[in-house]
């Protein structure tokens, strides 16, 4: 009975609130079916480290002498095209029901592109930050990929402690790390011996998602790796 009652309120909701793709305009999708096919995939051979396409298949130019946390870090997307507009309409337009969609995208990823992972955590927002938005995006993606890859999702154990200006404002990869140095730690030891893997919903450098690892592994978690829908290039 609940999953019928499930669906006759989503074709309800369609009727009333019908869904428009973010890409073309399209009646009917988020993302439609053309604009799914023409997302900006990054494809391998990839920097084992940072996830970037690197021809070599080993360790790129930036991770060479980067003394890292993370384990590694994978996506599917380029931060562009279609995946850049839903992004952007998830993180600052309000449009939740994105994420759903969107965390579909990741499950197919890892379908066929494995991560280790036995427990899921979001990147946390600041309190500050998270009061200005009302909610926070990767862990609205993460709750969805919980679903559908039957992984429990631990979302208040790793915080953000202290507030520091946007990523996207930062212009070196110095000057990221530092803004993030110290920002996240863990409240409590949930994660111990955990296999975790980190969600957001962009990467540049990638200092965001280490500096949330050193504070995963100070408290006792075995390895992270982060998963992003998109990164820079």
């Amino acid at each position: 009975m609940l999953p019928q009652l499930t669906r006759l309120k989503g074709i309800a909701l369609n009727l009333l609130f019908p869904q428009w793709c973010v890409g073309c305009g399209k009646e009917g999708n988020f993302i439609c079916c053309s604009c799914r096919h023409s997302l900006p995939r990054i494809m391998p051979a990839l920097c084992p480290k940072c996830g970037r396409p690197q021809l070599s298949g080993i360790l790129c130019p930036n991770c060479v002498d980067w003394q890292a946390e993370i384990d590694g870090i994978r996506s599917p997307f380029r931060f562009d095209g279609v995946i850049h507009k839903a992004i952007y309409e998830l993180k600052y337009r309000n449009l939740r029901a994105l994420a759903a969609p969107l965390a579909e995208l990741l499950h197919e990823y890892l379908t066929a592109n494995p991560v280790p992972g036995e427990t899921l955590v979001p990147v946390p927002l600041h309190q500050k930050r998270l009061r200005e938005r009302g909610y926070n995006q990767s862990r609205l993606l993460t709750k969805e990929l919980g679903k559908l890859i039957n992984l429990p999702v631990v979302d208040s154990c790793l915080i953000r402690q202290r507030h520091a200006p946007p990523q996207a404002r930062t212009p070196t990869v110095k000057e990221r790390r530092s803004n993030v140095a110290d920002a996240f730690t863990c409240r409590d030891h949930r994660l111990r011996d955990k296999q975790v893997l980190l969600i957001d919903d962009v990467s540049t450098s990638g200092a965001t998602l280490d500096a949330c690892a050193a504070a995963l592994k100070a408290a006792g978690a075995t390895s992270v790796w982060g998963l992003v829908l998109a990164r820079e290039i």
